[in-house]
């Protein structure tokens, strides 16, 4: 009947207490309507069912991915609080008419941080300012020379040193955090010999959120598979699904358990051979969250999952098309933890090609059915010359 952390409690205790704990979902275990309810009557009602084998188990991680997993979401809401520190820093910028976030994409970055600590300083002249870009900004001096004409206030300007003073405190913690889930990592990485892991492909330059650590390979060496190989998945990406999920994928019997247990495929609801409702069950999987992250990112790729995210897109539109490559990208990090099955990168041409060969089938199939014979326009060729 527990609910909340009240319910986590009560779970770790008998746990360690040596009971084999069964957690239900709770819409398994609702009173017949009509009934009277009670607290007794409730607790019978959930014995009466369990001792049938009613109530299936939800999914618990064992316990070193438990901490991962509490470790990841700490650091995940210390980014997100870090972040309201952020847009208040923008706010005052903005009260005092300096345009900073127009020619600089982030004001944590190199160059903003170095102008925000400068103008803390006491420093007001726009064209020094300007002289701390970084030789990798876009914009040039005399753009964001511009963009420092302001107005300085003194109560604006307490609430940007007060900002920035909570935002790198906030990174020192997340610093800390980020030892943490590296040192728990270690303690998961697999005894078993691993062949060495490629090199990582240039990307962009680091941000300050991201992790102080190779998440790359501390997660390699714990699940034994490279998850950044899939399209869209990033380290960060492949952090929150291993801490959400773990290595042991045994738990979900087919691809089919897994993809129902997160919310990405359709929930089919019918009566009478007709289908009222096929939409995906709803609820805050941070699995399938962050599956639905990954997915987004592909919108302009050139691979295979791009290439079907955009035909996807073009003919359920975006909401929906971003849950189907989700799925798809479920299904594809299934079979890579479960059957160790390598992923193999394709690039949008093979996408095409496939949808024509389908194309073409559906057309051949509904020409045979009407009474007609379709022959390609190669083949007809040749055979009016052979004539």
């Amino acid at each position: 009947e527990a609910s909340g952390v009240y319910g986590r409690v009560l779970f770790l205790t008998l746990l360690e207490a040596g009971f084999h704990v069964v957690t239900t979902a709770p819409t398994f275990t609702r009173q017949i309507k009509g009934r009277p309810k009670t607290d007794r009557r409730d607790c019978q009602w959930i014995q009466r069912l369990h001792k049938h084998g009613l109530l299936p188990s939800i999914f618990q991680p064992n316990e070193a991915t438990q901490t991962l997993r509490d470790y990841v979401r700490q650091r995940a809401n210390l980014v997100r609080l870090s972040g309201h520190h952020i847009q208040r820093m923008q706010k005052a910028l903005e009260l005092m008419n300096l345009k900073l976030t127009k020619v600089l994409g982030d004001v944590t970055g190199v160059t903003g941080l170095k102008i925000l600590r400068a103008i803390l300083a006491g420093e007001r002249d726009p064209l020094v300012l300007a002289s701390l870009r970084d030789r990798r900004c876009k914009h040039t001096r005399d753009e964001i020379a511009t963009a420092l004409d302001g107005r300085y206030r003194p109560e604006h300007l307490l609430e940007l040193r007060c900002c920035l003073t909570m935002w790198e405190h906030y990174q020192r913690v997340i610093a800390e955090v980020d030892a943490a889930i590296a040192a728990q990592l270690r303690a998961m990485a697999r005894q078993t010999n691993l062949p060495p892991l490629p090199p990582k492909p240039r990307q962009r330059g680091r941000k300050p959120h991201d992790p102080r650590f190779d998440v790359r390979t501390a997660l390699y060496y714990a699940t034994g598979v490279d998850l950044t190989a899939i399209e869209g998945i990033d380290e960060i990406h492949a952090l929150t699904l291993v801490s959400e999920l773990g290595s042991d994928f045994t738990k979900w019997p087919t691809v089919k358990h897994f993809s129902s247990w997160l919310g990405l495929c359709p929930n089919w609801k019918k009566t009478g051979g007709k289908v009222q409702s096929s939409r995906t069950r709803r609820g805050k999987n941070r699995a399938a969250h962050a599956l639905r992250l990954a997915a987004w990112s592909l919108m302009r790729s050139k691979s295979y999952l791009g290439a079907y995210l955009r035909r996807q897109r073009s003919r359920l539109g975006a909401p929906k098309a971003i849950t189907a490559c989700a799925h798809k990208l479920a299904r594809i990090l299934y079979n890579l933890m479960r059957h160790g099955v390598a992923y193999m990168k394709q690039e949008e041409e093979a996408y095409a090609e496939q949808v024509r060969a389908r194309l073409e089938k559906q057309f051949q199939r509904r020409a045979k059915e009407l009474g007609y014979e379709v022959k390609k326009i190669e083949q007809a060729e040749t055979a009016a010359a052979a004539q």
